[in-house]
């Protein structure tokens, strides 16, 4: 009877359709959680458990059995009464089943079920001739397994590679329960060339179609197809409607194409770019877009004209006529050890970013990085050659106040230890400094080394490491920049060399203690960390890459209050710090975790950016304490405070506290404070409150108010509301933030529809929300929201081709 195992694929030509769903956003499993259990086709109580899987079929064999069987060899062989074929995870049952092994026919009728890994079906007859490969089977309906989703057909055909499915439907929603549902008068399927086409297709939202098409073509397999991807629509008060339609282009296995035409009613037509290549040893990304006469420029020329005459912003960074952008991100593998990456943008004024990105975090970027290297990393080292370069992205700065750049720039670190007692190492780096503007800034070559040997002792409940170091930094200098610096007696080869010596040590002490009826381990961690530079004037050396760095109790254990080589600080230091846990021993949770810190300067910090820059004098710093509580496993609150002694000031106020709501709420509130620790000037002062509150297991209500108290102006406002159900969901959401540093706000209503199993259409609302509420998914809550905008960073978004 081995003529009748082509019976048993016949039900996939079903599951060819469902590529239709595999444009599903992947980036977060579904949640399914709300579906009733129940299936279009309930399992097959009588069906055997499947044994290996689909790859195993075609080495396994065919059992067939039946009530009774009639018939001559090589004639008409007729199976009568719970009939059943078994081959692997495959099940075949039919109430008879006829085969004519003259001509190779066969007829299945009478309750027809079937049952693989990934599907179970139910039919009212099938039949078929195996010398032809023609196959047809009569009222179909069928229930996946392996991913959501039901549907039926009034008929499919098969003949060799070729099908069809008449009548056809498709949805994530249960039966009784229909939300959404993809209806096709027809389907062709070829195998062959990897597509379908869809005729008279419709997607019915309930019982109202929201989207017909006559006709379209889709793939069915994982061979990558051109065609159209789902569109994007919004609304905004400078954008007008805006209508984002996605064309993808295939271009071989190993590149694609995505072209985006963009229309927004008050700025014109935009047409947005994306290439992808993929190699065996790397890979990359372009990301072109281009908008000839955008009509913002235009329209509000006299008004943005009159607003940089009377701000007295430069008239060189107004909104060009026609605006632009590119970005190349990649990366190539030279061998084991060394690789290539690039990172390079670039746009066409610098308002573009205001105008053209809906992110309040664009705010904190004032210019766009572009840099190109190569990197190599061993067992005890790491290295590159690289350069960069920055372009001013806000209008309201002049080019002056851009960083310098480096062209190139060369590093060394190596690490080793040398038998039990001693690590030794060394920091080098040699750069080229240039800026943009090299009449205002003129620049220079540093090269700086730091050999070090250290000496790590510890125990179980102990540690002691000294450290001594050995800092030289030389400069070759333009002799417009030496001049700036010392007009009297430039120097154009300026140096700085120093000693540098630390000693680190901290104990550990722990006990058991009982809180509350639950078991605790308590810990006492106190640190000492004493730092020893002596002074050397800096004066005379450039400031190209360095600033001060802010106070925080990472700064305790540094030995540099700089964050570049320009400056070395001197030092006669002693920090005091200490640190107690309390740790849940049921599960390891952290339950209670404060800290407190101080430096004792023994001396006078003398060394400055500037001659204007205030010396850190002898005495007692801030103190720096930290506090996190778990009130219990919902509500986790945390403070961080930094008192002055010397002026009886707070310098820094933080206060942070999370609130979980059932299985998906969040209510979080927070409060930051900060103060110039040398001027006094208020530097910030926010509160941020951002929730998500669940009314029911459908409907919930998203928000954030994000304001500045110091400027007395909110930064961004959200208000929304979330309706899910077993396969649909919607997000209607109203925000209002801040787009630029002038503070003009821009206003946005978005509406975003999401059909499980198939796609969403709207703006993507979700990813905006993922970002301004801080657990907004569960799975966020230890992490920090990434930013929208990330100048200079290396994109890692894609691993492979879709």
């Amino acid at each position: 009877m081995r003529p009748v195992l082509r019976l048993l694929p016949l039900p996939l030509c079903i599951a060819l359709t469902l590529p239709l769903t595999a444009h599903a956003d992947d980036d977060r499993p579904l949640d399914w959680s709300l579906c009733p259990v129940e299936d279009a086709v309930p399992a097959f109580a009588d069906a055997p458990p499947p044994v290996g899987s689909p790859e195993d079929r075609e080495s396994q064999n065919t059992d067939v059995a039946g009530d009774s069987v009639e018939g001559i060899s090589g004639e008409t062989i007729n199976f009568q009464g719970n009939v059943t074929l078994q081959r692997g995870d495959q099940y075949l049952h039919a109430d008879n089943l006829r085969f004519d092994q003259q001509t190779d026919q066969y007829v299945a009728d009478g309750n027809v079920r079937y049952q693989d890994a990934g599907m179970r079906m139910i039919a009212e007859r099938a039949h078929g001739d195996q010398t032809n490969d023609t196959h047809q089977i009569d009222d179909v309906r069928y229930q996946l397994i392996e991913r959501r989703g039901n549907g039926g057909a009034q008929t499919i055909r098969m003949q060799g590679t070729q099908g069809k499915l008449v009548g056809s439907t498709y949805s994530t929603c249960p039966p009784s329960d229909r939300h959404w549902e993809l209806r096709a008068d027809e389907i062709d399927i070829d195998t062959d060339s990897g597509f379908g086409t869809a005729r008279n297709a419709t997607i019915r939202v309930g019982k109202v179609p929201v989207l017909y098409v006559p006709w379209f073509k889709f793939p069915i397999d994982d061979r990558r197809v051109t065609g159209l991807l789902y569109p994007n629509v919004g609304q905004s008060n400078r954008n007008g409607f805006d209508w984002r339609q996605p064309i993808y282009i295939n271009l071989a296995p190993n590149y694609d194409m995505t072209l985006e035409p963009r229309l927004m009613t008050k700025r014109g037509l935009m047409l947005d770019t994306e290439f992808r290549y993929l190699t065996p040893t790397g890979r990359g990304k372009f990301d072109i877009g281009y908008l000839p006469s955008d009509d913002l420029t235009s329209r509000e020329h006299d008004e943005e004209l009159a607003e940089f005459i009377d701000r007295g912003y430069p008239l060189d960074n107004r909104r060009k006529e026609d605006r632009g952008r590119f970005k190349f991100v990649g990366r190539q593998n030279i061998n084991r050890t060394w690789q290539a990456r690039a990172n390079l943008n670039w746009i066409s004024d610098p308002r573009y970013l205001e105008d053209f990105n809906n992110n309040s975090g664009s705010l904190s970027d004032f210019r766009v990085n572009s840099d190109l290297g190569v990197y190599g990393r061993g067992r005890h080292w790491d290295a590159g050659l690289m350069a960069d370069y920055y372009q001013l992205s806000d209008y309201t700065l002049s080019e002056r106040r851009l960083p310098y750049y480096r062209m190139p720039r060369a590093y060394f670190n190596w690490e080793q230890p040398f038998g039990r007692w001693f690590t030794a190492g060394v920091n080098t780096e040699a750069a080229r400094f240039q800026h943009i503007d090299s009449d205002a800034r003129p620049g220079g070559t540093r090269l700086d080394i730091k050999p070090y040997v250290s000496m790590p002792l510890g125990g179980a409940s102990w540690f002691i490491t000294p450290t001594l170091a050995w800092r030289y930094t030389g400069y070759r200098l333009d002799r417009e920049l030496a001049e700036n610096l010392d007009s009297a007696n430039p120097e154009t080869s300026p140096s700085r060399s120093m000693p540098i010596s630390s000693l680190d040590a901290g104990l550990y002490f722990d006990r058991n203690v009982n809180f509350r009826g639950e078991d605790y381990v308590n810990t006492l961690e106190p640190r000492l960390f004493y730092l020893n530079a002596p002074y050397r004037d800096q004066d005379n050396l450039p400031v190209f890459d360095t600033g001060a760095m802010t106070f925080s109790w990472g700064q305790l254990f540094r030995d540099n209050r700089f964050s570049g080589a320009d400056r070395q600080t001197d030092a006669n230091q002693l920090t005091m710090a200490v640190t107690s846990r309390l740790i849940r021993e049921s599960d390891g949770r952290e339950k209670l975790a404060v800290s407190l810190g101080q430096i004792q300067y023994f001396e006078d910090s003398r060394v400055r950016l500037s001659s204007t820059s205030p010396v850190v004098e002898s005495g007692r710093s801030a103190w720096v304490a930290d506090v996190s509580y778990a009130v219990n496993d919902r509500w986790n609150i945390g403070a961080s405070y930094q008192w002055d002694p010397k002026y009886g000031r707070e310098d820094l106020a933080s206060l942070r506290t999370r609130y979980l709501i059932g299985d998906d709420g969040i209510v979080n509130l927070s409060y930051r404070y900060r103060r110039n620790a040398n001027s006094g000037e208020d530097l910030l002062e926010q509160a941020d409150l951002s929730f998500l509150y669940p009314l029911s297991p459908s409907w919930s209500l998203v928000g954030r108010y994000y304001y500045s108290i110091k400027d007395k102006q909110m930064l961004e406002g959200i208000a929304g509301v979330q309706w899910d159900s077993c396969c649909l969901a919607a997000r209607l959401v109203a925000r209002r933030y801040v787009r630029n540093r002038a503070g003009d706000m821009n206003d946005q209503i978005q509406l975003e529809i999401e059909l499980k199993g198939l796609g969403s259409a709207g703006p993507d609302t979700e990813s905006r929300l993922r970002r301004a509420i801080l657990g907004y998914y569960r799975e966020d809550l230890y992490l920090v929201p990434p930013p929208e905008i990330r100048s200079g960073d290396d994109d890692d978004s894609f691993n492979d081709l879709p």
